[in-house]
């Protein structure tokens, strides 16, 4: 491709008419190259206004690139992982590259473990340093960027949140616990969690029902919240023992959940003692572990 790629964006922002211009140009053979990716990633490292035209195009191209054109197709091999995450590791994290990562988990068949760690690491960036004067916060589109993320097919465990995905929920919401968030981060906080304590490997996604049940409890928490997360960490040997499960058995019906759910429904002594610790990391208790210790008690 002769297209100088250096005249774009040359103001931070891309038109329109200039995507569909790269558009056709990269399209021109059917496919795209190394060459020509990693100068899409150069010009996106440019842009400091991406418009929805430039997300979209990027995110198609840098698939289609790695999921597409090699073999076996619809996987991210080891060598494409490290290649893409030292590209992108230089740019800042920015709406095109977090989707990008976010759609690779959810498209292809397998992503290697680094990929999503470097995914989970750009979104947490991004809220993190969301302003200038340091006050992090946890928008709507980053709850539909963690959602889609550690529930993607591409995980280790479709669906099943792991400790170090857990763990990041817990590190976001003590960031940003007073901060003007978007409503639906509580329940994925919530949800994430709990899905993760779990322990059943193979767990899909909850219902719809279950979703908004879930919903309209953490919309209206019964009272006395305030102390039970307190009292359950306190004390016994084994303080969260009598915790349930959060999702019924009933959300994957292909599976024997009910034998799977008697054996995994309190939580063991190693899930209580890793619960125990990221609750007590910042030396006390709020609605939202408050919020976590009452669903998982109710599950």
């Amino acid at each position: 491709m002769t297209m100088p790629f250096a005249d774009f964006a040359a103001h931070g922002s891309i038109a329109a008419d200039e995507v569909l211009a790269l558009r056709r140009a990269v399209w021109a053979d059917g496919a795209i190259s190394l060459d020509e990716a990693e100068a899409l990633i150069a010009l996106n490292a440019r842009i400091t206004q991406p418009s929805d035209e430039w997300r979209t195009f990027f995110v198609e191209a840098l698939t289609v690139l790695l999921t597409e054109q090699g073999e076996p197709r619809g996987y991210v091999s080891s060598d494409q992982a490290d290649w893409l995450v030292t590209r992108l590791g230089l740019s800042a994290p920015g709406a095109p590259v977090i989707e990008l990562l976010v759609h690779l988990s959810e498209r292809a068949q397998s992503v290697p473990p680094i990929l999503r760690a470097f995914a989970l690491e750009r979104i947490e960036t991004a809220i993190v340093e969301r302003d200038a004067d340091g006050q992090a916060r946890v928008s709507a589109d980053e709850v539909r960027w963690l959602r889609r993320l550690i529930f993607a097919p591409g995980s280790d465990g479709p669906a099943c949140v792991s400790q170090s995905e857990a763990e990041a929920l817990f590190r976001i919401k003590d960031r940003t616990l007073t901060a003007d968030n978007a409503p639906e981060w509580k329940l994925l906080f919530v949800q994430g969690v709990a899905n993760f304590l779990q322990g059943l490997a193979g767990a899909q996604a909850p219902s719809a029902e279950r979703e908004a049940e879930l919903e309209r409890f953490i919309a209206s928490p019964e009272p006395g919240l305030g102390s039970y997360l307190a009292r359950a960490t306190s004390g016994a040997a084994n303080p969260l023992a009598g915790l349930r499960l959060a999702f019924a058995p009933s959300a994957v019906p292909t599976r024997n959940w009910q034998g799977e759910a008697a054996g995994a429904a309190a939580l063991t002594g190693s899930e209580t003692a890793w619960l125990k610790r990221e609750v007590e990391a910042d030396g006390q208790s709020d609605p939202y572990e408050e919020a976590l210790a009452e669903f998982l008690r109710q599950g």
